[in-house]
């Protein structure tokens, strides 16, 4: 069964609609909008919170291009989900520079917004985090897998009481692949004598149901684990706000 990821980190969906006044101002220079609607001068005002997703990335770019406003610029990037579709799984500047009207600066400065947001998203000391259920584990992730552009196969270390010591980036691949061997996932959990381990990787499509070639490398990761004396207790494919756990379906060999 395909799960929605429960925790406050998967709820990243907002809200992009804009007030009639949002659109008749993205019209407008900066200058030509009412002061207490200018991005900026409205967070003074109002508070961070009374600003929709566009006034945000307009207070980030500051200013626009010469036929286009800071907050008309804003708007076309966050329009029709685009602060979580097209902006979130982002990590390379130059993907970003390839909007128009988006420099090496401006670019700069989103980009870092947007790594500050996903390591604000799940910034919590490791061993505060433990693992009582697949969910926990599908909320540990979905910041830093819901959005990857590229499949990413991630390994999570756990001490014996299921408190995670560590993660490690074993592979990254295509959109629909991310080539992976036992050793290279078992590796970090020995050297940093880990009780057991927890596999997981991303569906770009946004769709977590298991391949075969899932199902067939999970069960040799569960005999591998075996051998070593280092349990695989799962293996989570995130989707798009959704997950699947091989433990919860029952799917993982005993």
């Amino acid at each position: 069964m395909i799960k929605n990821c429960g925790g406050r980190a998967c709820r990243l969906r907002g809200s992009n609609d804009f007030s009639s006044i949002d659109n008749i101002n993205n019209k407008k220079t900066i200058k030509e909008i009412p002061l207490e609607d200018r991005p900026r001068e409205k967070m003074l005002l109002r508070g961070v919170e009374a600003l929709t997703d566009a006034e945000l990335v307009a207070v980030l770019l500051r200013t626009g291009t010469a036929d286009k406003s800071a907050l008309a610029l804003a708007g076309e990037l966050t329009a029709d989900g685009g602060l979580y579709r097209r902006l979130a799984g982002i990590r390379d500047i130059n993907e970003l520079m390839q909007i128009r009207g988006l420099g090496q600066a401006k670019a700069a400065t989103v980009l870092a917004a947007l790594e500050l947001g996903r390591r604000i998203a799940s910034a919590r000391p490791l061993d505060k985090i433990h693992f009582s259920g697949p969910q926990d584990c599908a909320a540990f992730l979905m910041p830093r897998l819901r959005y990857a552009k590229k499949e990413q196969f991630i390994v999570v270390l756990l001490n014996s009481r299921n408190k995670v010591i560590g993660t490690q980036l074993v592979s990254e691949g295509t959109l629909d692949n991310a080539p992976v061997h036992p050793r290279e996932v078992f590796q970090p959990a020995i050297l940093q004598g880990a009780a057991a381990i927890v596999a997981a990787h991303n569906h770009p499509s946004g769709e977590p149901r298991p391949s075969r070639e899932d199902r067939e490398l999970t069960q040799l990761l569960a005999a591998a684990g075996r051998t070593l004396g280092i349990p695989l207790l799962d293996h989570v494919i995130i989707g798009d706000g959704t997950y699947y756990s091989f433990q919860e379906e029952g799917a993982l060999e005993a």
